[in-house]
């Protein structure tokens, strides 16, 4: 099926069947500030060579193309394999839709089954579905199901929770009903959660590892829900669930979480994937699709796409959710990543991350003007206090082909010399080397106002 543009007379036709008389008037209810008032700059009519020159250009302007990475934040720089590429890369994969029929498409169907079961284990969960959108529409779903379990409204998030994941329950929730509890020295205070944990509470939602990279205690946080009679959903990091006890095995009712470290590239922040797991006696109100296992008339093993409690179907009103798809390629790059890894290279991976961690935040504590942001323990990534603006080192990052991190003072003011930095396996110490220069040489101007006797803000 080709596509070919519409000539004038045609377009013509289409606004007059529509009832207006000009383009411009079928945007009118947009509002101005949506939109463009001027022509694109888009050069052209160009030929295929220079229409490959002029991309190239612009795809050449991404520092990110070309840097060391130390950014994270919800989308990591993890090593890919190159396995995983030649796999899901076949043209069976990637040009398959998430399957509609429950039967025929029995490669995609076994590979989803597969991906199920490597995050039910991994989150200590005892079913986990096909996956979903994202990471923060994952704890959406996990948040109206709990609503729908216990018939209470209210929601509450337990410290650093990732600050868009927060943005995105306020929009799916309209801000009714929403609690969040500041974190103390960069984790939750069991006590404080408590505090807020009354008769109309439906879940307590926490981040494991949280935004600053920092370890929870789920335990404490899963006994304080149940006891106020609300469920207890952990936002989860899969690689972390490589060292860390699945929060299945200390008592959330529900494991989320982005999936996007699981084999698949940053990618300018997407696509991704969320998973979604949780305990049996929730399945017949998880969102989403299932599938299982089975046999067909001849006793040969197969799957099949089972509870599917979507609108599409004959639930109609009564649907679980609005999610009618998975993202069936990112989760087949994820079910490729954990296979090839196995629970000893996951483990190894895991294992790297936190070494390298470590260290590049101890050899940063020690540069003149800099300290770590909070005491806890943390996994991958950490909180960098610094003596200038986190974008002042970010800039010095950039010349030096670094980036250094990612500037928390777009999230709050008072974060505004916080660097959030991130240590993957894939960093060598070479590199780290470099970040460190990079470091020095933002702290360098400061240093020397500093030793004139000029005042310099902490």
């Amino acid at each position: 099926m080709s596509f070919v543009g519409l000539g004038p007379e045609e377009e013509t036709r289409m606004l007059k069947d529509i009832g207006v008389a000009s383009f411009d008037e079928l945007l009118g209810a947009l509002p101005k500030k949506a939109r463009l008032e001027r022509p694109l700059a888009v050069p052209g009519p160009l030929s295929e060579i220079e229409q490959r020159r002029t991309f190239g250009a612009w795809a050449a302007e991404n520092t990110a193309a070309r840097a060391v990475s130390f950014m994270g934040a919800g989308a990591y720089d993890h090593f890919v394999p190159a396995a995983v590429n030649a796999i899901a890369m076949r043209s069976e994969f990637a040009t398959a839709y998430t399957p509609y029929q429950p039967e025929v498409a029995q490669g995609s169907l076994t590979a989803i089954f597969e991906f199920q079961s490597m995050i039910a284990e991994l989150t200590g969960m005892d079913v986990a579905n096909a996956s979903l959108y994202d990471g923060a529409t994952a704890v959406v779903e996990a948040v109206l199901l709990a609503r729908t379990q216990t018939g209470r409204s209210g929601v509450v998030v337990a410290g650093a929770l990732h600050p868009h994941t927060i943005e995105v329950l306020r929009t799916y929730l309209d801000g009714q009903g929403l609690t969040v509890v500041a974190d103390r020295g960069g984790v939750a205070s069991v006590d404080d959660v408590r505090a807020t944990l009354g008769p109309d509470v439906a879940c307590v939602v926490y981040q494991y590892p949280n935004f600053f990279g920092l370890i929870e205690s789920p335990a404490a946080l899963h006994e304080a829900a149940h006891a106020a009679g609300a469920l207890a959903i952990a936002a989860c990091d899969p690689i972390a669930l490589a060292l860390l006890e699945p929060p299945g095995s200390s008592g959330a009712d529900m494991a989320v979480g982005e999936g996007q470290p699981l084999g698949n590239y940053p990618s300018f922040g997407g696509p991704a994937l969320g998973f979604f797991a949780c305990r049996q006696s929730l399945v017949r109100r998880m969102p989403g699709r299932l599938t299982a296992e089975t046999v067909d008339r001849d006793g040969k093993r197969g799957f099949v796409l089972t509870l599917q409690t979507r609108e599409q179907h004959i639930r109609r009103e009564k649907a679980t959710s609005n999610i009618c798809t998975n993202q069936g390629l990112l989760a087949l790059r994820a079910t490729v990543y954990m296979g090839l890894m196995g629970k000893e290279g996951l483990r190894d991976v895991a294992t790297l991350c936190v070494q390298k961690t470590h260290w590049a935040a101890a050899e940063a504590a020690k540069l003149p003007g800099y300290r770590l942001a909070h005491a806890a323990k943390f996994f991958r990534e950490f909180a960098l206090e610094c003596p200038v603006p986190a974008r002042d080192v970010i800039a010095a990052g950039r010349a030096k082909g670094v980036l250094a991190g990612v500037d928390l003072g777009r999230f709050k003011k008072e974060w505004e010399r916080w660097l959030l930095v991130t240590v993957t396996e894939q960093r060598s110490r070479e590199e780290i080397e470099r970040w460190l220069d990079a470091l020095r040489a933002a702290a360098a101007p400061n240093a020397a106002r500093a030793s004139d006797g000029t005042k310099v803000a902490r």
